[in-house]
């Protein structure tokens, strides 16, 4: 009987009973004539039962994964069930019996442990993880093997959604979430999924005021754990700070003389101090430093947060602010590091404003794009990003004297047409400084918001609904007149972005709060002996510009969420509906365009313009805006170039080198955020810090300069 079940195993195509520990398998004498049983060792009997065993299991293994007969249907039918569910709206009858349920209450207590396990699992997982192990603090290394040591007091000042937020509401409804960080780690995660619309409104700020709204507190974390790493888990996380921070560690720096300048980055700079006292804290930070240390200060900012430190620079000077005179920054800082450097705003932030969008919204598939409508609208988007001040200080700033002026087309000659008061002169370059070759005049930059020739939806006919193509500067008008009231007197009150040439007026704009964060409207502190290092990557698909469409008009702050919806009160409509044209796609194009959004150069995130044009031109010793010749020395990062130094069109292609094992990129990539874990950056910052910054020199690996030299800088 036995020998038969082998013969049909082996007639299936299945090997043989598998051999035992010792190589063999067991035999079964046959009755011979006479005998009616056989004496059968117990020994014998167990190992035929685990090799049974053993032949069933394999073909179970093979048959259920390694054919992935059962995986595959069964993920795809648990995936259609949950799109079901989660997509289509529920039976009446079954939307009935929820009414008697509180839903909003539900939570998951164990959600920050299943999260640890699955980053745990992840971490243990991943192809690179012992391999970019082996490279944290190398950098700090190899330098303290050269002789390196801390010498200058280090301040980190992170970008716009870098610093943890935690809440410090004591009313009942809150009470659960007291002292714990609603953004930036798992309780964000697990507050979004459950109580989206209690999250929301802790988040957002009073919109008269910009500041908490009433009953509500929510405070930046502080520390230098404020802004080391995003949604920590387990051995895996965002790090945003980390690498930086272990790479100063090795060079002797600790707590005592390294300092996380955190903050609220939704409220506007004036806010900040009003609120939070935050320009005090670091000049008082700054000053005691330098008592004890005897040694000057080194600013380290990125992205969003070098706005934030031309901001205090201009305010630490200020009689009517921080009254430390016109020679406090030379007395008290060596050298300012712009990382990555929002200096003349970011174009992303102009579409996220109007339509709460940007390339990675709508670039997702069109499954992804329904589910994101319908968790958390455009307008919702739109709504939440524009009651953050702190963001409006990323407008793009110096209107078409940096950004463009293009060419006249029939539809822009016509005045009903154009959004604002602004005729340039004509200039003697027509485009973006920044167009690719070959550009022609309709696809260029300098045309910022651009609208196809389509009849505009009948509520649009009048009023500043539909414009043409807009410049940067009528564009900002435009985004302007389809914003709430309060929104528009917020930026007034707090923000300027135009451009200065009187040398006159730039000495009075250094009292005037809302001109701080513009370097177009702001000289640079008397501070000759001090260094800027502008240090950034490129070559990198970047927002430029953008193809919207418009439709009907709807009142401020209604509560439609979707696009088809109808307005409560058309007639009474005040502001129209926008949103990015994702039907205008043409990768082949110069430039090219992607889902309605035109594709320039930059980080990723920020257009090469804003990351390197003050600093390679607009901030040259002498100019009007750096009357004191302070030195400015730009670096853009890539690894590859000093290899193809000689080869500058191959050293452009290869500026972003992302590395395959590394789900950040590794040590050449030239990402916005990615860019703090580079070689090349980290070895920049601390040589500043140990006081070697001669050893920094400028390297180029775009066409920053000649396309800086095309700005109407007169």
């Amino acid at each position: 009987m036995l020998s038969g079940l082998r013969k049909r195993r082996k007639g299936r195509g299945q090997n043989p009973s598998t051999p035992t520990s010792d190589g063999t398998t067991p035999e079964i004498r046959t009755p011979a004539e006479g005998e009616e049983s056989v004496v059968v060792p117990v020994e014998t009997i167990v190992k035929l039962q685990r090799e049974k065993f053993k032949s069933t299991r394999a073909r179970i293994d093979e048959w259920f994964i390694g054919k992935r007969r059962v995986l595959f249907p069964l993920g795809l039918a648990i995936g259609v069930l949950a799109s079901f569910f989660l997509l289509s709206p529920l039976p009446p009858h079954i939307a009935y019996m929820l009414e008697d349920y509180d839903l909003s209450s539900l939570s998951f207590p164990g959600l920050e442990f299943e999260w640890g396990q699955i980053t745990d699992s992840l971490s243990k997982s991943a192809p690179g993880k012992l391999w970019a192990e082996s490279r944290d603090f190398r950098v700090g290394t190899a330098l303290k093997e050269q002789g390196l040591e801390a010498e200058h007091p280090v301040i980190l000042v992170p970008g716009i959604v870098s610093t943890g937020l935690e809440s410090w509401t004591t009313a009942p409804a809150y009470r659960q979430y007291f002292r714990k960080r609603l953004w930036g780690t798992t309780t964000m995660v697990r507050a979004v999924l459950t109580d989206r619309e209690r999250w929301i409104s802790a988040l957002m700020l009073d919109p008269d005021t910009g500041l908490d709204p009433p009953g509500l507190k929510v405070r930046a974390a502080q520390g230098l754990d404020a802004a080391s790493t995003f949604m920590p888990g387990k051995g895996i996380g965002y790090w945003i700070w980390s690498k930086i921070i272990e790479n100063l560690a090795v060079l002797n720096y600790d707590s005592n003389n390294l300092h996380m300048a955190a903050y609220d980055w939704r409220l506007s700079y004036y806010n900040l101090e009003v609120r939070d006292g935050y320009f005090s804290r670091i000049k008082t930070r700054i000053e005691s430093f330098k008592k004890r240390e005897g040694k000057k200060v080194v600013l380290v900012s990125h992205s969003m947060g070098g706005t934030v430190v031309m901001y205090f620079l201009k305010w630490v000077e200020a009689p009517s602010y921080g009254g430390g005179g016109p020679n406090w920054v030379e007395d008290h800082i060596e050298a300012y590091v712009n990382i990555a450097g929002t200096l003349l705003g970011v174009p992303k932030a102009m579409s996220a404003f109007v339509s709460g969008e940007m390339r990675d919204t709508v670039e997702i598939n069109p499954a992804g794009a329904y589910v994101l409508e319908k968790f958390f609208s455009r307008k919702e988007r739109a709504r939440l990003f524009r009651s953050w001040a702190g963001s409006a200080s990323m407008w793009i700033k110096g209107g078409d004297a940096v950004w463009g002026t293009p060419s006249p087309s029939p539809y822009d000659s016509d005045p009903s047409n154009l959004m604002s008061n602004h005729t340039p002169t004509p200039p003697e370059f027509i485009g973006a400084p920044d167009d690719p070759p070959n550009t022609p005049p309709e696809h260029s930059h300098a045309r910022f918001f651009n609208f196809r020739s389509v009849p505009p939806a009948p509520q649009a006919q009048s009023g500043p609904g539909v414009p043409g193509n807009l410049s940067a500067a009528q564009a900002g008008d435009w985004v302007l007149g389809n914003t709430e009231d309060r929104w528009q007197r917020m930026m007034a009150l707090n923000y300027s972005y135009g451009i200065e040439r009187d040398e006159e007026q730039l000495k009075k704009n250094g009292d005037d709060h809302t001109k701080f964060s513009n370097p177009l409207e702001v000289q640079l502190p008397n501070a000759p002996s001090m260094r800027i290092y502008c240090l950034y990557g490129h070559g990198k698909d970047t927002e430029r510009s953008y193809w919207y469409a418009a439709s009907e008009y709807e009142l401020e702050d209604s509560a439609n969420p979707l696009p088809g919806d109808e307005c409560a009160a058309t007639e009474d409509a005040n502001v129209t509906r926008n949103q990015i044209d994702t039907a205008v796609h043409n990768e082949s194009g110069t430039p090219r365009v992607k889902s309605g959004v035109r594709i320039g150069e930059g980080d990723g995130t920020v257009a090469l313009l804003s990351l390197g044009a003050m600093c390679v031109e607009g901030w040259k010793p002498g100019t009007r805006w750096n009357p004191h010749g302070v030195k400015v020395i730009t670096q853009e990062v890539s690894r590859l170039l000093s290899f193809f130094q000689f080869q500058p069109e191959r050293l452009r292609q290869m500026a972003h080198k992302p590395e395959p094992y590394d789900p950040r990129g590794g040590e050449k990539t030239s990402d916005h955020i990615d860019i703090l874990g580079s070689q090349a950056l980290n070895e920049a910052v601390l040589r500043i810090a140990a006081g070697r910054g001669e050893d920094v020199e400028e390297k180029f690996v775009s066409n920053i300069r000649e396309y800086a030299k095309k700005i109407r800088w007169d």
